[in-house]
């Protein structure tokens, strides 16, 4: 059953890991996926796959970098279609090279995340508010991180900046609901991206599992799934939640994973 027949969705970073799950995923339930995009290239090969195989899928310019971009974005797939259901902000990172600890890490890397980080959130939000108050509906979600709840030992900038995404993602919830807009975060935890595994030493995953009650990475499709649930009417009574899909990393006992076997 699909589950977002005709409706219009807009991904940011939408040709690699979670954002292009994403994209297939909401276009195999129904709806008119944009991919927000740098490389056009790249997301117009995604967009030729789906139309072969039935769906609908187009492309948008989005540059992070960019700021003008957030909103012409916006303003395309609405002038395209003229309206916008859904949207998924999935863009964010860091430079795990010179974002450490508060000491360590370079103070511009810190800054630089944190704006890059909210920026494309932020913006994107509030040009697609301006379109879902006139249609008195839309759902928006907000990719986090565990990162956000959990302090660590290095990457200040980016659990910090996803911090801040949440308690925004909470803020436009309790402000927009009365107008029937919904706004929630998701919160993967280490997810098996190809370049994720690329960086990760063997004596590392299996430290990490260890910690893990479900003994597992997380795949794109797990937070697929989750942005699916949260955009579509399964979810019409929640709002301005966090919701964690992290296999239970953080929830045990700091003492879990010496206690526990494979």
């Amino acid at each position: 059953m699909k589950k977002l027949t005709n409706k219009v969705a807009l991904i940011t970073s939408g040709t690699r890991g979670i954002g292009l799950q994403c994209v297939k995923t909401l276009a195999r339930h129904g709806a008119i996926v944009y991919i927000g995009a740098r490389r056009l290239d790249a997301a117009n090969e995604i967009c030729t796959e789906l139309i072969n195989e039935g769906y609908e899928a187009r492309s948008v310019y989005f540059d992070a970098t960019k700021i003008e971009t957030y909103e012409s974005m916006i303003k395309t797939v609405i002038k395209e279609v003229g309206r916008l259901d859904i949207l998924v902000n999935n863009y964010g990172g860091t430079d795990s090279e010179t974002d450490l600890d508060l000491i360590h890490g370079q103070t511009e890397t810190f800054f630089n995340t944190i704006h890059s980080n909210l920026s494309s959130v932020y913006l994107p939000c509030k040009f697609a508010i301006q379109q879902m108050l006139k249609q008195n509906s839309g759902v928006i979600v907000n990719v986090s991180s565990i990162g956000s709840l959990l302090p660590d030992i290095a990457r200040l900038g980016y659990g910090v900046s996803k911090a801040a995404i949440n308690s925004l993602t909470q803020n436009i919830a309790v402000q927009y609901a009365k107008q029937n807009i919904r706004c929630n975060a998701v919160l993967p935890g280490l997810i098996a991206t190809d370049a994720a595994i690329k960086n990760m030493s063997d004596d590392f995953i299996d430290s990490f599992l260890k910690h893990v009650p479900l003994h597992r990475f997380g795949q794109p499709e797990d937070i697929a799934n989750a942005v699916l649930f949260l955009v579509s009417d399964d979810s019409s009574f929640i709002t301005g939640q966090l919701l964690e899909v992290a296999g239970g990393f953080g929830i045990a006992s700091p003492m879990y994973g010496e206690l526990t076997k494979k």
